[in-house]
């Protein structure tokens, strides 16, 4: 592999294992967010195939998000349960409908998210 394929991928995982808790979930919505903007992509541009795997992607990472909630704490486990579920339901409707402007609001959502959990990980 060059230096140009690998650095990249060293910086991630340096970014990776020195991030504190908080900010690994950043990057998780990061994550997400860049696939939902690529399977949006590509479903405007009738690449099924292509949307699904990106689309599949965020998915995957909103479930884990979902699951590493802890119940415990009350209604914010609540409401961050149903803003995923949501966002779940409407990626299904999304692909159903090939509308990517549905997935762009799914973005949006975890946009917002990310950006409470970034002034989290500031204090």
């Amino acid at each position: 592999m060059s230096n140009q394929v690998t650095a990249p991928r060293a910086y991630r995982e340096s970014a990776v294992l020195s991030a504190s808790p908080v900010e690994l979930v950043v990057q998780l919505y990061d994550a997400a967010r860049r696939f939902l903007r690529q399977g949006a992509a590509a479903m405007e541009e009738r690449e099924i195939e292509e949307s699904h795997k990106k689309l599949r992607r965020a998915e995957l990472i909103i479930n884990y998000l979902e699951g590493v909630l802890d119940d415990t704490q009350g209604s914010v486990a609540v409401q961050l349960r149903s803003m995923y579920q949501f966002c779940l339901a409407h990626l299904n409707e999304a692909r159903l409908t090939l509308d990517a402007g549905k997935v762009l609001e799914v973005s949006t959502i975890l946009g917002e998210l990310r950006d409470a959990w970034r002034q989290v990980a500031e204090t």
